[in-house]
């Protein structure tokens, strides 16, 4: 038996200070039982090496067997106590160091299987690891660290990351455990109490630690109040360009410029305004603005005249001093039993940045949609692109709508974005299964990232140019933002005798492919272009409202091999020119001094004509271009803006709205609530509700943008 006198006396003598040499032996054999390990290999879980901790305790287990067999109750009161000493006193002497300020973050995985996660620790410990960060830190265990890891200086490989990322994990773990066995033991008094009085260990770690599937879910850091978030970095490709200038009609007379019937922009616009920003100049298309919305024009009474061009002048609603001259297009619309058979080739983007909600989940119902619309004897292909292309889909009759839906529902995203072999093999597959005098169309849905293969759109421009000779126009349809080319679509789209549309929401997809259907796949005429002469003698200025991006050379007018836009099935196109009558004091620009042409009435033709619109078309199977004129008198004018038809009045609505959000100058002192009376006054019929929305993005507009 031990004499209880024996160990009372034992307890009153005050442990001996360690000395240098010890302290030294004690660090250096913890290097030792560090390096025995294979940590590069382990991905979790122990080895067989032992640590400090448990080399601590084979240490007082031998001891307790030799001296205090006896007294089982009474070794443990004691060896508790004294293995955290020593544990603690070797730590708190030469701490390891690896070159950094994070804190050491124990997890679930870290702990004993023994042992429960409590959700509390004890904070004196905690206190002392963020007091004590680097204050004590010297050259000597710098230099001890510097053996274990890589110097920071010379950049690392992948893998010499992983590997000292991993050995990094396995030391903290190993003093995780140490931290956690002494933390379990009682509280030390006196010169190693953890009252503040004597710094804790520090641990420091520098690498950051490899990530584990064991680890526990961490809470995230608070953000400093003043510290503004990082936003996602947005790369949608939108192609810049300048508003129209004013043009000086004695020294500028020609306007000409290619149609648009794409709707892309309003999309995008309004998507921006419902995500609660005002959109950027460049995004929004005063055009394609006003050309989302359909119109009652006058259409064609039969089909021999794929369109019929109505010209009105009306005052301007934002300046008293000019006019608008509103052009309106409508396309003869083609009966469904008299719809030629459709041959369709889904080009669908699956590359991985198709992931999201907005993308290719999307995309998928939209097109179940069209594939409800088409006829049994119609034809559908598709084709996917991500790294390479694939043929998902051989061409099969829409009357196999399970078949199609199916290959449809089964599309995942991956990989990088290989658009030029997607595109070819399209092309390919539409020759495949070509329909004379029918749709041969390819229908291109994606984000517009192209980064693999022939990514340049002047490349992509001559490959839909080489493609649309054969007879197989091509669409682009647009999904998600923050990646949307823009740009990149307008181009191919343009280039390939289709339209481009932006897709942001399950109603726009019904609109574009089911209640636009005609109009998207079915083309009356192509390459349309319009050119209007002004008379200097009843103009003095003129602009173009839109159609920056769509303007053409005045020689190209009567050059059957420019392209230009397509007209489909029921199309409304309409173009706003704002003039300045001559004399009524609102010009921009001085008069010339020199060269001032008379403006009498001496023996001139058609002196009386504000202007003189010209249209050029050609019909889907021709390559000769036909001619439409119109002059426009003081017959096509109405006395006030409010005699304006109710169509009218809202297309100049849209227009000032378009101009109001791209900043331009002529609609700065014209508020969106002058805007808003124009529009609620020309509502009108509105069986789909597009009018009514366009009233809540006006409203929208002006809280955002406040009501200049």
């Amino acid at each position: 038996m031990v004499d209880d006198n024996e160990l009372n006396r034992l307890r009153g003598i005050a442990a001996p200070a360690p000395t240098q040499d010890a302290k030294a032996r004690a660090f250096e054999a913890a290097l030792r039982a560090y390096d025995q390990e294979n940590i590069s290999a382990l991905t979790q879980g122990s080895v067989g090496g032992l640590r400090l901790t448990e080399r601590a305790q084979k240490l007082w287990s031998e001891i307790m067997q030799k001296k205090l067999i006896a007294a089982p109750a009474l070794a443990g009161l004691v060896a508790l106590p004294i293995a955290g000493y020593a544990t603690f006193h070797m730590l708190r002497e030469q701490p390891p160091k690896f070159g950094g300020d994070e804190k050491i973050t124990e997890t679930l995985a870290d702990k004993p299987a023994s042992l429960k996660p409590t959700t509390t620790e004890p904070k004196p410990v905690r206190t002392e690891l963020e007091k004590d960060k680097k204050a004590d830190a010297d050259v000597e265990s710098r230099d001890a660290t510097d053996a274990l890891v890589a110097p920071a200086s010379p950049p690392k490989s992948e893998s010499t990351v992983a590997v000292g990322g991993a050995r990094q994990n396995a030391l903290r773990r190993g003093v995780a455990r140490t931290l956690q066995a002494y933390k379990s033991a009682p509280a030390p008094t006196g010169e190693f109490a953890l009252d503040g009085t004597v710094s804790a260990p520090r641990v420091s770690g520098g690498l950051k630690p490899a990530e584990s599937k064991l680890m526990a879910p961490q809470q995230p850091a608070m953000m400093p109040a003043d510290q503004v978030p990082q936003q996602e970095e947005n790369r949608d490709r939108i192609e810049d360009f300048k508003t129209n200038p004013v043009h000086a009609a004695l020294e500028d007379p020609i306007s000409t410029f290619s149609i648009d019937v794409d709707t892309a922009s309003y999309s995008f616009v309004r998507r921006s305004l419902k995500e609660g920003f005002v959109p950027k100049a460049d995004t929004v298309r005063v055009e394609e603005m006003i050309n989302y919305f359909p119109y009652g024009w006058k259409g064609p009474d039969s089909a021999t005249t794929p369109f019929n061009s109505t010209v009105s002048v009306m005052p301007t609603p934002w300046n008293t001093h000019t006019k608008l001259m509103h052009v309106a297009i409508k396309g003869f619309d083609v009966k469904p039993t008299e719809q030629p058979k459709a041959n369709l080739v889904f080009l669908i983007d699956v590359s991985g940045s198709m992931d999201e909600p907005d993308k290719l989940p999307l995309l998928k119902s939209a097109f179940r949609l069209l594939v409800g619309k088409l006829k049994a004897d119609d034809t559908i292909s598709i084709v996917t692109y991500a790294g390479d292309a694939g043929t998902v889909l051989m061409p099969t009759k829409a009357a196999e709508k399970d078949k199609i839906l199916n290959a449809i529902d089964n599309l995942q995203p991956g990989g990088s974005t290989a658009g030029e072999a997607g595109i070819k093999e399209a092309y390919r597959l539409a020759q495949q299964s070509f329909v004379k005098d029918g749709v041969n169309r390819v229908m291109l849905a994606t984000d517009g990232d192209f980064n693999v293969g022939q990514s340049d759109d002047d490349d992509l421009k001559r490959l839909i140019e080489k493609e649309r000779k054969t007879g197989v126009f091509l669409s682009v349809f647009g999904f998600g933002r923050g990646n949307l080319n823009d740009q990149m679509m307008q181009t191919i789209a343009q280039n390939g005798n289709g339209t481009a549309a932006y897709i942001d929401t399950l109603a726009e997809a019904e609109k574009v492919l089911v209640e636009d259907a005609s109009s998207t796949l079915f083309t009356i005429a192509k390459d349309v272009k319009i050119q209007v002469e002004f008379n200097p003698n009843k103009v003095s200025e003129y602009r173009l409202i839109g159609y920056e991006t769509r303007a053409l050379n005045r020689e190209d007018f009567n050059n059957d091999r420019v392209d230009a836009g397509d007209i489909g099935s029921g199309h409304s196109v309409t173009a706003i020119y704002e003039i300045t009558p001559k004399g009524s004091g609102g010009e921009q620009i001085d008069p010339l001094r020199y060269g001032q042409a008379s403006v009498d009435n001496g023996g001139v033709a058609n002196a009386g004509e504000y202007a003189f619109v010209k249209i050029r078309y050609k019909l889907p199977n021709e390559d000769v271009s036909k001619l439409i004129t119109t002059p426009v008198t003081s017959a096509n004018e109405v006395a006030s803006f409010d005699q304006a038809s109710t169509d009218q009045r809202f297309a100049v609505a849209v227009a000032a709205f378009g101009q109001k959000l791209r900043d331009e100058d002529a609609t700065a002192k014209f508020g969106y609530d002058k805007i808003m009376e124009i529009a609620t006054a020309a509502r009108g019929a509105d069986p789909f509700g597009y009018r009514s929305e366009f009233l809540s993005l006006v409203r929208l507009a002006s809280a955002l943008g406040g009501n200049r």
